[in-house]
């Protein structure tokens, strides 16, 4: 039976599980959410997921949620996948989940609390909130600083030293490119002096394309929309629900 994947490729975490199952050519049927309509608060949906949040799968009879142990599950039983993803090694997959444990309690809150609380807060019909924003930017630098401080050093091109991406490589970049929202000035700005980060982000792009940026097309879409000055013109003038069922995710 076919995998079900329950997704919004606005979301972080969606994308880096649809990536992942591209990438190792896994067989599955995305059904959108969207979330912009609150498909994720329907009792069908809590069937699927009673956290209501995006990703989910249904894997025959078997129901998953939280995209990290969506990872390690797709990883572990999809037949074919390439170690590096998530090792048999014990020691190598701990440290993968020790980066996955550390991931949303830190790098996860800057991205999100930048972009909520500046770029998309108009559209979505709240106030700037500069300190939030300021908060976020905190986040992300020290998550940033500790990425490259701890598990990007030495001479490998991914997290602990690998020489291949693992499901926390893509995971954690899947979060940051969240930062393509705010346009390229403020993205080079957040990013600039983690020369280390930039260069893992791209590796990792790289070595998951051309998957990576097929599924950032909906961010990039958002992106021009957000920065184009005529299509601001244009949503001011009818277009912000459509704006808003393009933006307003779990991000």
């Amino acid at each position: 039976m076919k995998l079900k994947l329950y997704a919004d490729r606005m979301s972080q975490p969606v994308r880096a599980v649809i990536i992942f199952c591209k990438k190792n050519g896994k067989d599955f049927e995305e059904i959108r959410v969207d979330i912009a309509k609150r498909q994720h608060l329907t009792p069908e949906y809590a069937e699927i997921n009673p956290m209501k949040q995006l990703p989910a799968i249904v894997d025959g009879r078997f129901k998953l949620f939280e995209s990290h142990a969506i990872l390690v599950y797709l990883a572990s039983s999809f037949p074919g996948v390439a170690d590096h993803w998530y090792p048999a090694d014990v020691f190598k997959r701990s440290k993968i989940h020790s980066v996955l444990d550390w991931h949303h309690s830190n790098l996860r809150c800057g991205p999100t609390t930048i972009v909520r609380n500046t770029v998309l807060a108009p559209v979505l019909g709240r106030p700037l909130n500069p300190e939030a924003a300021a908060e976020g930017e905190k986040f992300l630098s020290a998550s940033l600083s500790k990425i490259e401080s701890i598990w990007l050093k030495g001479n490998g091109h991914f997290l602990l030293g690998g020489n291949q991406p693992s499901i926390a490589d893509l995971s954690l970049v899947c979060d940051i490119m969240q930062l393509e929202l705010l346009g390229e000035t403020e993205r080079n700005r957040l990013l600039g002096p983690y020369k280390e980060v930039q260069q893992w982000i791209e590796n990792t792009r790289n070595a998951t394309n051309p998957h990576f940026d097929e599924v950032h097309k909906i961010l990039m879409k958002a992106k021009e929309k957000l920065q184009n000055p005529r299509l601001k013109g244009a949503n001011n003038e009818g277009g912000e629900s459509d704006m808003k069922r393009t933006l307003h995710s779990r991000i």
